[in-house]
């Protein structure tokens, strides 16, 4: 059976949007690179799905924009040619090496879990929510940065019931940024 780890940047006071002073480093880029290529899939949202098409998508010109950096090539590389699942019920149709997931949220994930391989990557906040409620989520990554927001969506806000988890891992960046990983002490569903 295939896990499911959750990974998100954050900051100290829980913010999780893409924009409240998260900006990748080096270094951190590097970090996120091996956690895409150690997935078999990557599971999305739509929002999540479209934010990252729009970044990470390689041109059909078959070279990066000037804004991506060389060490933010292999990232970019990682995530572009990586399978992907989308959760929507509004798109009609995804393409960039992704497939639509529909009905049941719990059957679909639960199927893909059940498949040979690795690893699945979820990412983002409301499908991330959903499947921490369905108790799905087999670990949680949280790259916790040293910036406090005070403002934009919290991580897991609206979560049901509290998860206890254990501390697996921990790596420390030279910007302050800290990865923990964790897993369920118990049954979440």
């Amino acid at each position: 059976m295939r896990s499911l780890r959750y990974s998100i940047n954050v900051t100290l006071d829980g913010c999780c949007h893409h924009e409240a002073g998260l900006p990748p480093d080096e270094e951190s880029m590097r970090y996120w690179t091996a956690e895409m290529e150690r997935a078999d899939a990557l599971l999305f949202g739509r929002v999540t799905y479209q934010m990252m098409e729009s970044a990470w998508r390689k041109p059909s010109t078959g070279t990066w924009p000037g804004w991506v950096e060389g060490w933010q090539v292999p990232f970019a590389e990682a995530i572009d040619r990586a399978k992907k699942y989308v959760v929507s019920s509004t798109l009609g149709r995804v393409d960039w090496n992704a497939e639509l997931l529909r009905g049941d949220l719990g059957q679909a994930v639960q199927r893909l879990k059940q498949e040979p391989g690795e690893g699945l990557w979820v990412g983002g906040v409301t499908l991330p929510l959903a499947l921490a409620d369905l108790g799905l989520i087999d670990e949680y990554e949280f790259l916790v940065q040293p910036v406090l927001a005070g403002h934009g969506p919290t991580l897991l806000a609206g979560l049901r019931e509290r998860i206890q988890l254990e501390l697996v891992d921990r790596h420390e960046f030279r910007s302050g940024a800290i990865a923990l990983r964790y897993r369920p002490t118990r049954a979440t569903a």
